[in-house]
């Protein structure tokens, strides 16, 4: 099992490389070697029920949107009312025979009794 914990490292851990990092430990951590071994193993376990939680979510979810799927979706009704654009009229382009006939128009209205 260690060494599948350990698995980058090539060759493997043996017995000699466990007794060097545990000489190690005790000379950086000394009396509080218990303290940290306590720490790290609760911090591993605290990360263990996380990844379960995590697994139990996503087993859940898998299972829960495939009996979802069977339910009928509600239909949706629109009550706004349709939007329409206004009209769009082209503008007109005046001519100049155009201009010259509402002249004459206008003139001949002067001209006539009313």
């Amino acid at each position: 099992m260690v060494s599948s914990l350990l698995g980058f490292i090539p060759g493997g851990v043996g017995v000699p490389e466990m007794l060097i990092v545990g000489i190690i430990a005790l000379l950086l951590f000394g009396k509080r070697l218990p303290e940290v071994a306590k720490s790290l193993g609760k911090g591993i376990v605290e990360f263990k029920k996380g990844i379960q939680g995590i697994e139990d979510d996503v087993r859940h979810g898998s299972s829960s949107s495939h009996s979802s799927s069977t339910y009928a979706r509600p239909d949706v009704q629109d009550d706004e009312p349709e939007m329409s654009a206004p009209k769009f009229e082209p503008p007109t382009f005046e001519t100049e025979e155009a201009k010259e006939t509402v002249e004459n128009k206008e003139v001949k209205e002067e001209e006539s009794p009313a």
